[in-house]
């Protein structure tokens, strides 16, 4: 995790994404907390996690669903 990262992140529990492939290529991990929705890329599990409220995450994932 980046330092300085929020504890929010550093202690959640991120697990791969439904819509990352089976092929080890490009994969996301999402995780829920409270108040809020991260997305991190899996194979840089110490890199930046892009945080959106809850709200604006629902509406993030129904546009990837739509567009996938």
């Amino acid at each position: 995790m980046i330092p300085g990262a929020p504890a929010i992140w550093r202690e959640a529990e991120f697990r791969k994404s439904s819509f990352s492939g089976s092929n080890g290529g490009e994969c996301v991990e999402v995780a829920q907390a409270p108040t809020m929705f991260g997305i991190r890329d899996s194979k840089n599990t110490d890199g930046p996690v892009l945080a959106l409220p809850a709200g604006q995450a629902q509406v993030f994932l129904a546009t990837v669903k739509r567009h996938h």
